[in-house]
């Protein structure tokens, strides 16, 4: 792979890419403080450019996308409430179940399709205690995840996000966007961060994985809001000293790792186009939208993946006859051939 220390095809996820010799470089000359006591000027940088990109007031840096989506669900909750979202969303099947452990709420799941909600299924999802003879908990806080990731790498379009916060706002609820892979969705449709983002009350924006920063998110929102933010960071364990180094990565990925992600999505195209030709293996073409590629295998998918594994080619199966491939910035047009041709030889 491209700028990575293996000759393996790894497609397991775009979590494994790793900083680039320009990269570490830029991260050695990092300005560093404590970022504790607010002395870290290089995460200050950071934050303040985040929060202007999405046109929010204020910004927080935090270690994770999951950490970062449990600050956002306890600064927006008091226990006892519930939270909204879709059936296959990160915060449900990914995180541990943070939302209950660390945040005391309960969730209800919406039936969407390919991990894109509609307004109306949130309408239906969202319960009130008030009226409920007290049976019901107080839904509070609507939260989307894009692009989705077990939908496949599939993008909201602008006017169900729109539409969704609408309902939200109606019905007395904040809203949420898990944007894990927010700059793949901006580059996918083409939409402002700004506009994309504008109706939703936090965004959570992860560099780990396209962005490919070795480390960190990136949440948004009000003043006020970051400010609680803050506190239950500290209370997670989350305060951290000279993270100015990790900053200066994520710096360095805005600068040169946001228009290069439409590579990832072409390249994952041509990837699932191929793999949909041969006739042991499927794909729905229609969900291709980003840098995922989710098959649906003839043979149980752990026979697959072991079988790639012999010819080079590293992912995940994520149910019994489906595997994902992801593209990330380290994948070259010969990992690409590499794949089809090795899905090719399983036939």
């Amino acid at each position: 792979m491209r700028d990575h220390p293996s000759d393996r095809v790894d497609v397991r996820s775009d979590t494994v890419t790793q900083p680039t010799a320009q990269m570490r470089a830029i991260m050695e000359s990092a300005s560093v403080g404590d970022d504790v006591l607010g002395d870290d000027l290089t995460v200050i940088e950071l934050q303040n450019r985040v929060a202007k990109i999405f046109g929010k007031e204020a910004a927080l840096f935090v270690a994770s996308g999951t950490m970062s989506n449990a600050i956002a669900i306890r600064a927006h909750t008091v226990p006892g409430d519930e939270i909204i979202c879709d059936k296959s969303a990160h915060i449900y099947k990914y995180e541990g179940g943070g939302y209950a452990a660390l945040c005391g709420v309960s969730i209800a799941l919406v039936d969407g399709i390919n991990g894109i909600m509609s307004p109306d299924n949130v309408t239906l999802a969202i319960r009130k205690a008030e009226g409920s003879q007290g049976h019901y908990p107080n839904g509070t806080l609507v939260c989307v995840e894009n692009t989705s990731n077990l939908g496949g790498g599939t993008c909201y379009p602008q006017q169900t996000l729109d539409d969704i916060a609408a309902v939200a706002n109606k019905n007395g609820c904040k809203t949420h966007i898990d944007g894990a892979r927010i700059f793949n969705a901006i580059i996918k449709t083409g939409i402002d961060a700004k506009r994309m983002t504008r109706d939703y009350d936090s965004v959570s924006i992860c560099f780990s994985k396209g962005m490919g920063a070795p480390v960190g998110s990136v949440l948004v929102g009000s003043t006020e809001f970051i400010a609680r933010a803050h506190r239950w960071r500290k209370m997670f364990g989350g305060g951290w000293r000279q993270a100015g180094i990790l900053a200066q990565a994520c710096l360095f990925a805005l600068d040169n790792n946001i228009q290069r992600m439409e590579q990832d999505h072409q390249r994952a195209k041509r990837i699932a186009v191929a793999i949909n030709s041969i006739d042991t293996f499927s794909v729905d073409l229609e969900t291709v939208q980003t840098n995922m590629v989710y098959v649906t295998c003839d043979k149980p998918a752990s026979k697959v993946v072991e079988e790639l594994q012999g010819h080079g080619i590293d992912l995940f199966d994520l149910g019994p006859n489906s595997v994902r491939i992801v593209c990330h910035l380290h994948i070259d047009d010969e990992d690409e051939q590499r794949i089809i041709k090795a899905f090719s030889q399983l036939i």
